[in-house]
């Protein structure tokens, strides 16, 4: 079973990239889409009902902004969207969907940086990861199968960075936000990346797109499939896909033993 994350930072745009070309040769069975930016009325059906797909999307209340997307081959039984914390929830950033066992959470993490570069978001990013990971602990705890995708918007390790020296003020590596990415491992959650690569290097899943960044790749790594307890003897391969192009973003993804969903 083939799960994919991947934040393609609109989807109107990512469409005319060949978003379509990439879906039917993924081999995926669940794909989760961050930065989708628009509502389904805005975008085509090819898209929003696209044959032997499900399509689950929700958008955020600001126009053009956030949204996450589900495509799966087999319907979810339940997809939920709202932590139940107004201020979180109207910013369109996770569905939580369950297929038997196995609960599947596709999630665009906030950006720290604020309008003004200043990290004054910072506050509302760490309040954003407490509330997610507090709504999936009962399952975790329970030993259910879960898995959490997505743009977590953080560089857990300097490893994770190309620049860790340079960056050590901005958002996206500070000490704050990387002690939250340490505190949910500590609850038992598991980088798949980390856990089947080790300590490899130059992974990475984003990159500015000034400077050639990507050319030279001068990247970051913020796209992540964390695992429960219960998800990770299903495990069977972790991956970055940093030759998909169409977002300043590539895909990430696990492979895992179909029983996951019992």
């Amino acid at each position: 079973m083939r799960v994919l994350s991947w934040n393609v930072n609109g989807l109107r745009a990512c469409l005319k990239k060949g978003f379509l070309d990439w879906l039917a040769a993924s081999g995926a069975d669940v794909v989760g889409l961050q930065e989708v930016r628009s509502p389904v009325s805005e975008l085509p059906v090819e898209v929003t009902a696209p044959k032997d797909w499900h399509v689950h999307l929700v958008a955020a209340e600001r126009q053009g902004y956030s949204g996450v997307g589900l495509w799966s081959r087999a319907k979810p039984d339940v997809v939920e969207t709202l932590l139940g914390r107004p201020e979180l929830d109207v910013e369109g950033r996770v569905e939580i969907a369950r297929w038997g066992r196995l609960t599947v959470a596709n999630v665009y993490f906030p950006n720290g940086s604020g309008k003004e570069r200043d990290n004054s978001r910072v506050p509302y990013k760490l309040d954003f990861y407490r509330a997610l990971f507090d709504r999936l602990e009962p399952a975790r705890a329970a030993g259910e199968p879960v898995l959490v995708m997505g743009d977590y918007n953080t560089a857990h390790r300097p490893i994770d960075l190309a620049r860790p020296k340079a960056n050590e003020g901005t958002s996206g590596f500070l000490p704050v936000e990387r002690a939250e990415l340490d505190r949910v491992l500590a609850l038992g959650w598991t980088d798949t990346f980390r856990h089947v690569k080790g300590d490899v290097t130059d992974a990475y899943t984003w990159w500015s797109q000034m400077f050639k960044a990507r050319a030279k790749n001068v990247g970051w790594r913020i796209d992540y499939v964390y695992a429960s307890p219960g998800a990770l003897p299903f495990l069977k391969d972790a991956f970055i896909l940093p030759d998909v192009m169409g977002s300043d973003h590539c895909p990430v993804g696990v492979e895992v033993d179909p029983a996951i969903v019992g």
